[in-house]
């Protein structure tokens, strides 16, 4: 079953249990931060997987982080695009996750010059691989772990029942492509619909993002309009993340551009008492993997685009209309003329 919610300036879609199953103690958990201020931080702060201001040492690096791609840094900006085509960056942790409960609150920036048009967007990543720029919002295709989208450009040419910027997740065990043409909707977690529209581009203040996966249920909230609370985006139960990953951001440009900042990130361990599963008391070996996905669907195929260009199409279009016009004045005439000898008979 899915509730859809209203919340003014942000939709959201939340994947739930069957009716009639009682909520999990992640599940009142997550319903409690609803609401809440975003100052207020639960767990124990985790300084290796964090990064504040100023983000230098004493060179260009930062502790603990790996810079990849267009990725520009300075002591007080990270900047993962420029306002420009076809760029990808990304920054990616050095330290592997060994927590199993978690929160990460991540603030970033998205502005360009180029009104209502806007691309490609942003992922936030716990992989298995890190370091690799690739296809996925400036990250690696099948991958193995989760993805964060914040996508800021609709790509879909079907049926599309949300708009843009839109933030939705997906767990893969590395089998699985993102289609990048459908928005991913083909593997998204909780369902095609589930996640938030989010219109956080070109804000004059920080956006800020919670992703939160304790006790199996993966929870992502967002504060867009700087008023200091969470507004819960979407959540979804037995979703498996194994112990050992590695947290990412990245971004990409493509015909459209933006630029895109990170501000910060925080993460915070989380205390949750867990029933464990038979085999998966080390969980470094549990395969990511979520009950709830997108139902398989047909695609609608994209307009196959014409090998002459923009400008090969346009005289191929011009040179049909004169042969057109041509031909309407050719028979024109032709019947006019047959119309004379035929009243010449009579004559």
């Amino acid at each position: 079953m899915k509730t859809i919610i209203a919340l003014g300036f942000l939709s959201l879609v939340v994947a739930q249990d069957p009716p009639g199953t009682a909520p999990t103690a992640a599940e009142i958990l997550a319903e409690n931060i609803n609401g809440q201020t975003v100052h207020e931080f639960r767990g124990y702060y985790k300084r290796e997987h964090s990064l504040i201001k100023p983000y230098t040492g004493s060179g260009a690096d930062i502790p603990n982080w790996n810079i990849i791609g267009s990725t520009f840094v300075s002591s007080n900006q990270i900047r993962l695009t420029a306002d420009e085509q076809s760029k990808a960056g990304a920054l990616w942790n050095t330290q592997p996750v060994w927590s199993r409960d978690w929160e990460l609150q991540v603030s970033f920036k998205v502005t360009g010059s180029t009104g209502d048009l806007f691309g490609d967007g942003m992922a936030i990543w716990y992989t298995s691989e890190p370091n690799i720029l690739g296809p996925v919002f400036g990250g690696k295709d099948y991958f193995r772990g989760l993805a964060v989208f914040l996508d800021t450009y609709s790509n879909h040419n079907g049926p599309h029942q949300h708009g843009h910027p839109f933030i939705s997740a997906m767990v893969s065990d590395g089998s699985l492509h993102y289609d990048h043409d459908k928005d991913g909707t083909h593997t998204q977690l909780g369902g095609e619909n589930t996640g938030c529209t989010a219109k956080f581009r070109n804000k004059d203040h920080d956006t800020q993002v919670l992703i939160r996966y304790v006790g199996d249920t993966l929870s992502i909230f967002s504060d867009i309009e700087n008023k200091g609370i969470w507004n819960l985006c979407m959540s979804v139960n037995n979703v498996q993340l194994p112990t050992g990953y590695y947290i990412g951001v990245s971004a990409a440009t493509g015909d459209l551009s933006d630029a895109h900042d990170v501000v910060s990130l925080k993460m915070f361990e989380q205390e949750f008492a867990h029933v464990e599963r038979v085999g998966e008391a080390d969980r470094r070996n549990v395969v990511p993997h979520a009950q709830f996905t997108a139902s398989p669907r047909d695609h609608t195929d994209d307009a196959r685009p014409s090998s002459l260009g923009w400008g090969g199409t346009i005289a191929l279009v011009i040179v049909g209309v004169i042969v057109l016009v041509g031909g309407l004045g050719f028979g024109f005439v032709y019947f006019q003329k047959k119309n004379e000898r035929q009243r010449k008979r009579f004559y």
